[in-house]
């Protein structure tokens, strides 16, 4: 018999399999349409009867992305409707009482992704004792527009409110909501950095786990300005969230894909703004004064988020996710190495320290190893010490198992069939994965158990990272080992500059 919990707002109707029971496409708030588009999220209306919760809800509205090697490898279903502000509950007891509860925020650099990802199946969660809960969140510049007439970060309040429906509601599956664990990857994991820095949060989770997501992201009012104006000049429209709302969203996710490949091929901070060209992306979260006050790095080092226990981590070669299907990283030259450095107003050296560690590797392989350093590892890294300095040291971890998948290695994105234990997904066939078809299932157990020892305990089996002791959990196959301060003269080399 299909299993049958009652929410705030009605009963649900989900489905069981195995000794896990989901339910799926849940509304947390009302559907963001029309002069809602660009305003909070508000409650969702009650309904009458059972609601069947048996498929994924609408996925958020994104822009179409260009055909490369990798959109066969990173799937992102579209499913259409109006009610995108929609999560999915994993549970092993709907009827019990006391379970810890995970809750996944998407990646996509806040444009695209959502919680419909065949990777992020939280069965194997449940299997194991979690309540996994995984949300949607409005996207692009329907979610981090600077406009006037409408509040910022609607996108992080989206996620607040999924997080505030988990409080009222998780015990309904089993869950215990003094025992919630919120964690991310890539804009998720920037998202997780910025929850923990927002006083607005307090009380919504007790731990947090940000995969490779940095804490140094974060566009100005003033930046953030600009991105919509030049939306609006493509538009043909005022800068404002009543004329946006107007727009039709297939040429709205048109134009935004525009403002990103132009910011991409000429990232002029004179035309962008300086924290937008920082992030190379155009639509992040916004230092507005209000949901957040500063950069979430600096909110943490000032004791923000100190009573949650967090985790910290990236893979070992996050950039050859974005350098090797375009083609950029085997021609890159030696010259090209030096004038990324000096670009960035940085000494030449940093790249010799890099070259000297890869004898063997091409300026390409030192160039993203660079630049892997310069958006997640040495970030990631500064979280951790920020978290140190207040008293509260985090566990950091890195990822190092290298794919065969077009020469990608151990890029961006690579844990999550492996945090998540879906290596063999019926809906994710191999041939199909960033993983490939022979991936270590051994690797896989021993990560996803560190997942579900954090969200149980809040620690996943090794030492906290600090000054003295700068332990790092290297996840690799054969070898899962603690390592002291991987690379630690790369990581020396950015004193003082990131």
């Amino acid at each position: 018999m299909d299993p049958v919990v009652t929410v705030r707002q009605g009963k649900l109707r989900g489905r069981s399999h195995d000794g896990v029971s989901a339910f799926l496409g849940i509304p947390y708030a009302a559907p963001p349409v029309g002069p809602a588009r660009f305003q909070l999220p508000t409650p969702v209306a009650s309904w009458d009867g059972v609601r069947d919760a048996l498929a994924f809800g609408p996925t958020p509205p994104k822009p179409v992305l260009p055909a490369s090697p990798l959109t066969g490898l990173m799937l992102d279903p579209v499913i259409e409707g109006d009610g995108c502000l929609n999560l999915n509950v994993w549970t092993p007891d709907p009827g019990g009482s006391g379970l810890p509860v995970m809750v996944w925020i998407h990646g996509g650099a806040f444009r695209v992704g959502s919680s419909a990802v065949p990777s992020y199946d939280g069965t194997a969660f449940a299997r194991d004792g979690i309540v996994l809960v995984s949300i949607n969140y409005r996207l692009g510049v329907v979610g981090f527009p600077v406009l006037p007439d409408a509040p910022a970060n609607l996108g992080l309040r989206d996620q607040l409110a999924a997080l505030a429906w988990v409080q009222d509601n998780i015990a309904a599956f089993g869950g215990d909501p003094s025992q919630v664990t919120i964690f991310g990857e890539s804009a998720g994991g920037m998202s997780v950095a910025s929850l923990v820095a927002a006083k607005a949060s307090a009380g919504l989770f007790q731990r947090a786990i940000a995969q490779s997501g940095s804490g140094q992201i974060g566009a100005s009012l003033e930046d953030g300005a600009k991105i919509a104006a030049e939306l609006a000049t493509k538009l043909g429209v005022e800068p404002t969230a009543a004329a946006f709302a107007e727009v039709d969203t297939t040429a709205l996710f048109a134009a935004q894909q525009e403002i990103a490949l132009e910011s991409a091929a000429d990232p002029n901070p004179q035309r962008w703004g300086r924290s937008i060209v920082a992030a190379a992306m155009p639509f992040i979260p916004t230092i507005d004064g209000d949901l957040l006050s500063d950069l979430p790095v600096n909110a943490i080092a000032g004791g923000a988020g100190r009573d949650v226990d967090m985790m910290v981590g990236t893979v070992t070669e996050e950039m050859r996710f974005f350098l090797v299907p375009t083609g950029i990283l085997p021609a890159v030259t030696p010259e090209a190495v030096a004038g990324y450095l000096r670009g960035r107003g940085w000494d030449e050296s940093i790249g010799q320290t890099y070259a000297a560690n890869r004898p063997d590797g091409s300026s390409g392989d030192v160039l993203s190893a660079i630049m892997t350093d310069t958006y997640f590892r040495v970030p990631t890294l500064r979280l951790a010490e920020a978290r140190a300095a207040i008293g509260r040291p985090a566990h950091v971890y890195e990822f190092g198992w290298r794919t065969p998948v077009l020469e990608l290695g151990a890029c961006h994105a690579i844990e999550l069939g492996f945090v998540f234990d879906t290596l063999d997904t019926p809906d994710l066939p191999a041939a199909q994965s960033l993983t490939g078809a022979d991936a270590p299932q051994a690797l896989a157990g021993r990560t996803h158990a560190a997942w579900v020892a954090f969200g149980r305990t809040g620690d996943p089996g090794w030492q906290p990272y600090t000054p003295d002791g700068r332990s790092v959990m290297v996840f690799d196959d054969p070898t899962t080992e603690v390592v002291d301060d991987p690379r630690g003269d790369e990581r020396k080399a950015w004193d003082g500059l990131v």
